[in-house]
């Protein structure tokens, strides 16, 4: 859930767990003396969300939608926290919903398609993600999570070019490499593999880090 839980992180510094928790406390009991807020609502949310209480999470955006049903950010936010606790309908109510606001909304369609991938809709899941695409050809994120379903369905050939495509919009992003490999070595292609591994050598990854991939590629 990692891709996710970073869209979802409503724009936070790393904390502990203890600091969250210390933050959740005071924004429960800023909501206790002004339970019409929806900003406070969102702020603790937020960190319900960080502390993976996706139930609280969930209760403090129905409240929010409760009084002001387009609120985009609890739609969306509420959309992640039903996928979480495998209510997929819905959640994909919540982003239907936002996507009839905002048709063009990126995390909202990307969302969407990845739900529909989770809950074996493969159709719609493709069609969602080809569709992203085609609004937005420049997102590295889009390749790559196109890439993703289609290395889940042993589709290994288009995978490599999709991530292929992310690599150049994003040729920092070490993640989109490794994947790369994998699927590079899936394809039976050890030399190319190699070659993406010594790329990230280039780009600090440590060596001991990539070892078990470099043994991969013997």
């Amino acid at each position: 859930m990692t891709f996710l839980l970073a869209l979802a992180a409503v724009s936070m510094q790393a904390q502990t767990r203890q600091q969250l928790r210390d933050s959740l406390a005071y924004y429960s009991g800023q909501v206790m003396r002004r339970p019409h807020s929806a900003d406070l609502r969102l702020r603790k949310a937020s960190y319900n969300l960080q502390l993976e209480q996706w139930q609280y999470a969930k209760d403090e955006y129905d409240a929010v939608l409760k009084n002001d049903p387009q609120n985009l950010a609890a739609l969306f936010y509420r959309a992640y926290a039903n996928e979480r606790l495998s209510l997929y309908k819905l959640a994909r109510r919540d982003y239907e919903a936002l996507l009839y606001v905002v048709p063009r909304h990126f995390e909202a369609r990307l969302g969407l398609a990845l739900l529909n991938q989770k809950d074996n809709r493969p159709t719609e899941a493709m069609d969602g993600i080809n569709m992203l695409i085609s609004q937005y050809p420049d997102s590295a994120v889009a390749y790559a999570a196109r890439a993703g379903m289609e290395t889940e369905r042993g589709m290994y050939a288009p995978a490599e070019f999709d991530l292929t495509k992310a690599v150049e919009l994003d040729p920092h992003n070490t993640d989109y490499i490794i994947n790369r490999v994998n699927v590079r070595l899936l394809l039976g292609r050890k030399n190319d593999a190699r070659e993406d591994l010594d790329a990230m050598l280039r780009l600090g990854v440590p060596k001991a880090a990539l070892k078990e991939w470099y043994d991969k590629c013997r």
